[in-house]
């Protein structure tokens, strides 16, 4: 790495290490601090790669087990680099073990099958959700994806990847190039690359003729036959123009399209398109995670804000049952004070049937009295026993509430029940009332509170009820944003296929939507969530009706 060695440093640094390499006086603090922090980027990055290749290698790889030579298990060590997450430590996700299976698929010529790949998914899923580097160079090894291909093919669709995703080579191949000064025609190998185009004697690249540089002002055009040279095309630099022969008209158009992309890609001051592919593929991954994380975030909170809903809704029930209780108390004192009533005129009945001889003068009026008194009797055993049947109605709501509790797991057959429940107890209170007209200005005030109480209660109900279309219309935003996010990477992918045929990327599924209640996704489907409401719907139409 060009780094001047310390020896100085070293002794001091490594003086007193007796807690072990990641202590303070460990190799790890003195790699950062003596090395890594010193590096300039002035040195072959191959050379390094060997160098840690070679390092780690011979203790995590298993030769024996393998159909790949060392040579090509070192490539895919170094494409793993690529393309392996940000984060230590380092491993490739299942995005790009697709992605790199399906390079290599189309570089040994094959055709990609892609439920052999998902069913090798389905077990990696299990058990993790991405590999590391060797388990990576196992998988290619050992032939799982590649069964029915001989090993050199093998060994050159490796190759033929790492040239693209390592060493940044669009396009490689012979052709005839014209000489500057003889003006004769002789084959080379070409490799393009996003800054330069190089020429070799051979694909061996045991020596190296020259050089194109590329930039902005750079072009490629193409050229009519002649001279005997057919599929010619011109490439313009910033100090020569360099006459090609290609070897077919596919080729040539293949080779012009390509230098217009890395010039284009120069003026943009972008990277090559593999390298712009990744970046793009890790920035939707850490789109999708950061939204997944929101939405579960705010499903929480929803979450808890229904929960302490329904605590108050509880302690309102509560409330209600007391101020029911106490209803039912004081309709005992009344009955009590109703039987004593009784008692008393029957004491006066007999008191006057004693006198009757001694009041004969007042038969007729004391026979009317007897009459009025006989006539609120029966009003009061009326009222004694509509009590009765409200206490029974009232009864029969608490097995009711009873009922709801037990499917309380449900929010909007919860909201539907109790808004039934408190509708039907409110009508009964309106109809005690108009029935104990004696007792109207004792009750009014009872009323009234209970009145306001059931608003509140049904104003937080309707509240809740926007909290939970609202979650659901943020949920659904989110899935618009997953479709669009979708749709841009297949236009990208059409646009990059249809310029280099090099590049195919991986698209999300689509979800259909789903429906979201204040407990999360909802365990019934649409029709029963109508149907539940149209049943709400006629039990609420009846109670109209019985006022």
């Amino acid at each position: 790495m060009n780094i001047p060695h310390d020896p100085v440093a070293l002794e001091e640094h490594f003086k007193d290490d007796d807690e072990g390499p990641v202590s303070t006086q460990g190799y790890m603090p003195y790699l950062n601090k003596f090395i890594l922090d010193k590096v300039t980027g002035n040195f072959d990055r191959q050379d390094f790669n060997r160098m840690c290749w070679t390092l780690s290698s011979r203790k995590n790889l298993g030769q024996s087990q393998l159909v790949i030579s060392n040579d090509d298990a070192f490539k895919i060590w170094c494409i793993f680099n690529f393309l392996s997450e940000d984060r230590y430590p380092l491993t490739i996700v299942n995005e790009e073990i697709e992605y790199f299976l399906r390079k290599l698929t189309e570089a040994m010529g094959g055709s990609w099958v892609e439920e052999r790949f998902e069913d090798y998914k389905l077990k990696l899923s299990s058990k993790q959700q991405s590999l590391n580097p060797w388990e990576l160079i196992l998988l290619v090894g050992s032939g799982h994806f590649i069964k029915g291909i001989d090993r050199q093919t093998l060994s050159m669709g490796i190759n033929e990847v790492y040239q693209e995703l390592i060493m940044d080579v669009l396009k490689q191949g012979y052709m005839m190039k014209k000489g500057h000064k003889r003006k004769n025609w002789t084959e080379r190998w070409f490799m393009l690359k996003p800054n330069f185009i190089h020429y070799y004697v051979g694909e061996d690249l045991a020596e190296k003729k020259g050089e194109i540089l590329l930039d902005g002002n750079c072009g490629a055009e193409p050229l009519q036959d002649k001279d005997g040279k057919k599929c010619l095309f011109l490439i313009n630099s910033s100090h020569k123009s360099f006459e090609i022969s290609a070897p077919d008209k596919k080729k040539k158009q293949e080779w012009i399209q390509a230098i217009q992309t890395c010039v284009s890609l120069l003026r943009q001051c972008r990277p090559a398109p593999h390298r712009e592919a990744r970046q793009k593929r890790r920035e939707m991954r850490l789109r999708q995670l950061a939204e997944q994380e929101d939405l579960e975030l705010r499903m929480s909170e929803l979450q808890m804000a229904n929960e302490a809903k329904q605590l108050e809704l509880e302690n309102m029930r509560k409330a209600l049952e007391e101020a029911a209780t106490n209803a039912s108390e004081e309709e005992t004192r009344r009955l009590q004070t109703q039987t004593d009533l009784q008692d008393r005129y029957r004491v006066d009945l007999e008191r006057e049937k004693m006198v009757r001889q001694q009041m004969e003068e007042q038969v007729a009026q004391k026979s009317t009295e007897l009459e009025q008194y006989l006539q609120r009797v029966r009003e009061m055993e009326d009222m004694y026993r509509q009590l009765e049947d409200a206490l029974e109605d009232e009864k029969r709501a608490r097995q009711d509430e009873e009922a709801v509790r037990r499917v309380q797991a449900r929010l909007l057959e919860e909201e539907a029940v109790k808004r039934a429940e408190l509708e039907e107890f409110h009508l009964r209170q309106q109809r005690a009332i108009a029935e104990t007209e004696a007792e109207k200005q004792e009750m009014e005030k009872e009323r009234l509170v209970k009145e306001k109480a059931l608003q509140a209660a049904m104003k937080q109900l309707d509240q809740l009820e926007q909290e939970r279309h609202g979650a659901l219309e943020q949920y659904q935003t989110v899935m618009k944003k997953l479709e669009d996010a979708t749709n841009n990477t297949k236009t990208w992918k059409h646009k990059v296929a249809e310029h280099e045929g090099m590049l195919r990327l991986i698209q999300p599924g689509s979800k259909g939507q789903q429906l979201i209640t204040n407990w999360g996704p909802a365990a019934f489907s649409d029709a029963e969530l109508s149907l539940r409401r149209k049943q709400w719907q006629e039990m609420k139409n009846q109670t109209t009706q019985a006022q």
